[in-house]
């Protein structure tokens, strides 16, 4: 970044006039050392990411302006799979063609998924240590305050009037009360969107009717009135060829698993399976973990109950998408059915964790680089962008869900009938306080957490 946009980035955070011009053109290796930091910060699932990358990207470096970017966030709301990484793949795509989303996108996972590996080798081998539970005992409580942090800075910017409001209250009780699928709120929303544009359009212009990124950041690199890119207009051409090469990778990885592993083979199977998980659940990484429960412990026996959940841990606590649990249960899988035998079990379990990993995320690659043409064509139609902008106020109130959800597993470990962990929510409280009060970054906030459950982990039993 240059002098001038470190300039501007602190005269907004003081309360200056936003700066009048646009930041200077940024390169693909200016870009690619950004999408690196991120994939590397992106710590408190899709909501945590994507106000790190609204912070990043709107607020203090402008590459894009606030509507740009949630125009971009409501097509990959209603997509299968990782909305973050989707979305992170779509701006980079938007940027630097082709190439800039593949990179934006894969940055964005592959830390991630090196990560998860050298975390799930050390779990298998050396078990549950005190210590490795002391630092998740910390990290639990700072995560449910992330999420909540979340949802309140999303919710300030896409909450612009009471129908908004009322949309994310009815997603709520929706989800919260009636336990209704995610799939069924975004359709709800959709229409209420489509219908309510009709006789109110001031109140579902995207963003809720009320001013642009331009009052509160400067104009961006992407404004609101920048021309769409050459490369990202609609081609019917370009169309095919995106399906072409995405079905045709694909098939060729599906091909080399058949003909070396067989149709019943484990990382067969594993290809075969997360493909279905790709595309056919919607709502992230907790709308998608009760079908990869039941297939990956249920059905194919993968890895045990108890094994998923410390998964899920491990995926909560580490940067990237939520979903790159699903890196744990192939490298697990791969080790205990030994894919590539007793003698190399961790060359077996890193392969089924990239295995799972490509079929996962391919699908999310396809989506942006085939769909986006179409999304940018629709700018300042209200039609498409009336039901998107009331799908994110219906996400706010399950994201709002998913802190609860969080915070009833933390605090009351046990259920209900058991007992209330009072120091976690004393460290969930002292989080959020940091996170809205202070402005703690990320990082800061999870390394004190992880070290005051360690502390923890070793004065607890002196005192028993």
């Amino acid at each position: 970044m240059t002098r001038d946009s470190h300039s501007d980035a602190g005269a907004s955070a003081c309360g200056a006039a936003p700066p009048a011009s646009p930041p200077a053109s940024v390169s693909l290796v200016e870009a690619f050392g950004f999408w690196l930091k991120l994939g590397f910060i992106s710590f408190g699932g899709p909501a945590g990411q994507i106000a790190i990358m609204h912070a990043e990207l709107v607020e203090r470096r402008r590459w894009i302006s606030e509507r740009r970017f949630l125009h971009a966030l409501n097509y990959c709301m209603v997509l299968p799979g990782p909305e973050a990484q989707q979305l992170a793949t779509y701006i980079g795509w938007l940027m630097h063609r082709t190439w800039g989303g593949i990179i934006a996108g894969a940055l964005f996972v592959l830390p991630s998924l090196f990560i998860l590996i050298a975390l799930s080798w050390i779990y298998l081998r050396f078990g549950s240590q005190p210590v490795v539970a002391g630092i998740f005992f910390g990290l639990k409580p700072a995560v449910t305050a992330l999420v909540l942090h979340a949802a309140h800075r999303i919710g300030t910017r896409a909450l612009k009037n009471r129908w908004m409001w009322g949309i994310a209250a009815a997603s709520f009780i929706a989800i919260f009360g009636f336990d209704m699928p995610f799939p069924a709120i975004v359709l709800a929303a959709a229409l209420v969107g489509h219908l309510g544009a009709r006789r109110w359009p001031q109140v579902f212009a995207l963003g809720g009717g009320h001013g642009g990124a331009k009052a509160g950041f400067g104009p961006a690199l992407i404004d609101d009135d920048t021309p769409t890119p050459a490369h990202a207009r609609f081609s019917r051409g370009r169309l095919a060829w995106v399906l072409a090469v995405g079905l045709g990778l694909w098939a060729l990885a599906m091909g080399v698993l058949v003909s070396s592993q067989g149709l019943q083979g484990t990382l067969t199977q594993m290809g075969w399976f997360f493909t279905k998980a790709a595309l056919l659940t919607f709502g992230g990484a907790y709308a998608v973990l009760p079908y990869v429960y039941q297939g990956a412990v249920e059905t194919h026996q993968w890895l045990s109950g108890p094994q998923m959940i410390d998964g899920l841990a491990l995926g909560e606590t580490t940067p990237g998408p939520l979903i790159m649990v699903v890196a744990f249960v192939g490298f697990v899988g791969g080790w205990l059915k030994q894919v590539l035998g007793p003698e190399a079990l961790f060359l077996g379990a890193a392969l089924a964790a990239m295995v799972v990993t490509f079929f996962t995320f391919l699908p999310s690659f396809v989506f942006i680089l085939a769909g986006g043409p179409v999304v940018e064509s629709t700018h300042g139609k209200l039609g498409f962008t009336a039901p998107l902008s009331a799908i994110t106020a219906a996400v706010v109130g399950v994201i709002l869900n998913l802190a609860m959800f969080f915070a009833y597993h933390v605090f009351w470990p046990q259920g209900f009938g058991g007992r209330f962990d009072l120091l976690s929510a004393v460290i969930c409280a002292l989080s959020a306080l940091a996170l809205f009060r202070f402005k703690v970054g990320v990082l800061p906030l999870l390394g004190a957490c992880a070290g005051v459950g360690l502390a923890w982990s070793l004065v607890a039993p002196l005192w028993r």
